[in-house]
């Protein structure tokens, strides 16, 4: 693990954290979206955030 400041770890927990809520977001309305463009789009959206939160995790390994 790189050497981070307890302020860069709080920050990058709590953009860890934000990345999360996104993904649970997205996928929650996709699944209640009848729209199959919109469903896929909000796929999408989930998954991005999903490689944010893969890419920001990996800061603390």
């Amino acid at each position: 693990m790189p050497n981070l400041t307890s302020k860069e770890l709080t920050a990058l927990e709590d953009q860890i954290s934000i990345e999360q809520n996104l993904v649970k977001k997205f996928e929650s309305m996709a699944s209640m979206c009848s729209d199959a463009k919109i469903q896929q789009d909000l796929r999408n959206f989930a998954g991005k955030h999903r490689a944010h939160y893969n890419t920001l995790v990996s800061f603390l390994q």
